[in-house]
């Protein structure tokens, strides 16, 4: 069975009796095998464009199951928490609606939705993980460092979120319910709900998803019983609003082709209930909220993505499949008095309040054809051509000024991958991406913190070639070793490089912070399973010679630094099944990061926390006691860390903290209960962002968001389906 590059990790009509077979084992209760396994190595990655299973590819690979999801779900409904719960080289979260800083082994990680690209490549927002409610996720495939097959935004991976799919039967209804509370503090401006109402099933060529989510959140408490701080400008999760709406409807035009259609739209709106009160760093006073009305409209997440999908599994012995797609994204960012904000033509200094508005919409094709029976079934050869064409902006929304121009952007990219295993042992991959890059920006004029000065219109474009090779050797039954070279590429934040020129008479066509970034990654590693016991273990080296780190700024701005820059680390992971009914695992992440400080050629800084992750180790053991009872209980620690001394004089270093989630399942003679202990015993901690990502010599800003992490929390949740 081929699947190519197919996004949606769909198979021929002929096939689905078995594929509905493995979809019901994903839905059903928790069993200890599937919990942490879930037969992941059987999964075919469609994020890899060329349809490899994980236990055949050249670099790390994860593939996040509908379980473990399920799991982590009963915990907290934060994307990017679930993400860091799962996979240690993810960054700790932030717990707001931003997520810049985020890394995925220390680099932004391209994310998708059935394969539509949702990162912002000219004006990134740091919320790309927020654009759905995982809810409506089925499972996850997460390419771990540079990918040159996927091409732009992808230098620190893939992450490939993959949506419900129908179930088997002519229709199913799911009805699931849930509250969550901190438990020291019972009440209403504390109590979170969330529902979520899906139908899907099949009839005739027909197959359809249908599904409708909506969450309100309370107020966070911090383990000192404490309010935790608001983020009155980045926004946030606390206090907020949100709901998802997700359709998806397929047809047969026979066992082989297939055309499907998805739409899902996004919000999450702060509700502005809260103001901050700065804590002191230096005293380690965490900052809290209070009762209030912020300034401006509350800040917000609106995202539309539609996808057109076509697949024939067997155009002349190939796999076709051909994808367009659509999506509409906007941000608005709370108001704020910082000094990047200040014009005295319009306000006195220091007065003036406004707030950012950030726009993308996008759309763009990914065409790929595979042929896999060349040479006996020995060779696998995939071929395909991506566009995308994106128009951004970024205004202050109070006083109509123009912060980022619009920038129009376009991408065309050929690409062709090779698998051949010319023995049992052994399987060679080596591929090729061809990457047309060209912006063209407008005339405008930067603001007054800025120098005001006039920048002129521009349209740079950039050609690249990225290469990848990998290799996977099996000596013997149940090992294999690994090594693969891959090279990733992605634009520069453009919009945090044209708000900051401030040098008159400059052209965007000749501003050398617009040069793309290529990263080069490098990995080995080795893997063992033999059905029972699992494990992994990988080195990698990500270097780029003109990379791109992000600083704080003055008013607490991000300023982007083009560095030679190079991360490395180890991945660790080992799985066991102690009985049918028991399995425990503990995966391990260790990076360090670098630059050029001073241009010599010399790696002679550490890299902070905005740009690396600490040492994490999770640990996690998942029971079914009977088939009504299962369990899980996890661990994850994140290691002391130290950085250099901070310009400014603040203490960025960072110490680390253990955070233990309990998760139990009940089967009702209707419906399942789940009950979810986060952070059981009331760890009170400051998040890695808060304490290591930060550097501005705005003392006040510091203070303000130095916010303590989310205490005990309780969810029960019911779930019903029919």
């Amino acid at each position: 069975m081929i699947l190519g590059a197919a996004r949606l990790t769909e198979v021929p009509r002929r096939s689905r009796t078995a594929w509905g077979v493995l979809s019901l084992c994903f839905l059903l209760p928790v069993t200890a095998h599937g919990a942490d396994q879930d037969d992941p190595e059987s999964m075919v990655i469609t994020a890899s464009r060329v349809g490899a299973d994980r236990e055949d590819s050249p670099q790390v690979v994860r593939v996040l199951t509908h379980e473990q999801i399920q799991q982590q779900r009963k915990l907290t409904s934060d994307s990017s928490e679930i993400l860091s719960n799962l996979l240690p080289s993810y960054s700790p979260p932030r717990q707001k609606m931003s997520g810049s800083g985020e890394t995925l082994r220390g680099r932004t990680p391209l994310v998708m939705i059935d394969g539509i690209p949702q990162s912002n490549p000219l004006r990134p927002t740091g919320r790309e993980l927020h654009t759905i409610d995982f809810a409506m996720v089925d499972h996850i495939e997460v390419l771990q460092g540079a990918n040159a097959t996927n091409g732009l935004g992808a230098s620190g991976g893939v992450i490939n979120i993959i949506t419900r799919r129908p179930e088997s039967g002519s229709f199913t209804q799911q009805i699931d319910a849930e509250v969550s509370t901190p438990t020291s503090q019972l009440k209403s401006d504390t109590t979170g709900y969330k529902t979520t109402y899906g139908v899907s099933g099949n009839k005739g060529k027909l197959d359809y998803v249908f599904s409708l989510g909506y969450e309100q959140q309370g107020l966070y408490l911090d383990g000192d019983n404490k309010a935790v701080g608001v983020d009155n400008t980045q926004g946030d999760l606390m206090d907020s609003r949100s709901y998802d709406l997700l359709a998806k409807g397929a047809w047969w035009f026979n066992d082989d082709q297939r055309l499907q259609l998805s739409f899902n739209h996004y919000t999450v709106r702060g509700q502005d209930e809260y103001v901050d009160v700065p804590g002191d760093r230096t005293r380690d006073i965490a900052t809290t909220s209070e009762r209030g009305h912020p300034e401006g409209e509350a800040p917000y997440n609106k995202v539309s993505t539609t996808g057109l999908t076509y697949d024939d599994y067997d155009l002349a012995g190939m796999h076709l499949n051909l994808l367009a797609f659509y999506q509409d994204y906007r941000a608005l960012f709370g108001a704020d008095d910082s000094s990047t904000f200040q014009d005295p033509d319009i306000a006195p200094v220091g007065t003036l309040y406004d707030q950012s508005y950030a726009t993308t919409t996008k759309y763009g094709t990914k065409a790929s054809l595979t042929k896999d029976d060349l040479w006996d079934g020995r060779i696998k050869l995939t071929a395909g051509f991506d566009t995308l064409f994106d128009s951004s902006e970024q205004s202050l929304h109070r006083t109509d000024r123009t912060w980022v121009p619009e920038v129009n952007y376009t991408d065309l990219s050929p690409f062709v991958q090779m698998e051949v295993t010319p023995i049992d042992a052994v399987t060679l991959t080596a591929g090729a991406r061809y990457e047309y890059a060209k912006l063209d920006v407008d005339n405008y004029q930067t603001l007054a913190s800025s120098g005001g000065v006039d920048v002129a219109s521009g349209s740079p474009s950039f050609n690249e070639a990225l290469y990848n090779a990998g290799v996977v050797w099996r000596p013997v039954d149940h090992w294999s070793l690994f090594a693969n070279y891959s090279q990733g590429f992605e634009i520069p934040d453009v919009g945090r490089a044209l708000r900051g020129i401030s040098q008159p008479g400059q052209s965007a066509d000749d501003f050398e912070n617009l040069r793309p970034i290529v990263t080069d990654n490098i990995e080995t590693g080795v893997r063992y399973d033999d059905g029972r016991l699992d494990a992994e273990l990988s080195y990698y080296v990500s270097s780029s010679d003109f990379g791109s780190r992000v600083t704080s700024g003055p008013g607490g701005q991000f300023v982007m630094q083009r560095e030679k820059t190079e991360i490395d680390g180890i991945d660790a992971t080992i799985g066991y099944q102690f009985t049918p009914k028991h399995h425990g695992s503990l995966s391990y992440s260790h990076m360090r990061g670098r630059y050029d400080s001073n241009d010599d050629g010399s790696l002679d800084g550490k890299l902070d926390g905005l740009n690396v992750s600490p040492d994490r180790l999770i640990a996690r053991w998942s029971a079914q006691w009977s088939p009504e009872w299962s369990s899980m209980v996890q661990v994850n620690h994140a290691f002391d860390r130290n950085f250099d001394e901070s310009a400014n004089g603040w203490d960025r270093d960072f110490d680390g903290y253990t955070l233990v989630d309990v998760g139990i399942g009940h089967v009702l003679p209707v419906g399942q209960v789940n009950v979810g202990i986060a952070n059981l015993f009331d760890e009170r901690y400051i998040t890695y962002y808060s304490q290591s990502a930060l550097n501005s010599p705005d003392a006040n800003y510091m203070n303000e968001r130095y916010f303590a992490g989310r205490g005990r929390t309780l969810t029960v949740g019911y779930s019903l389906k029919f």
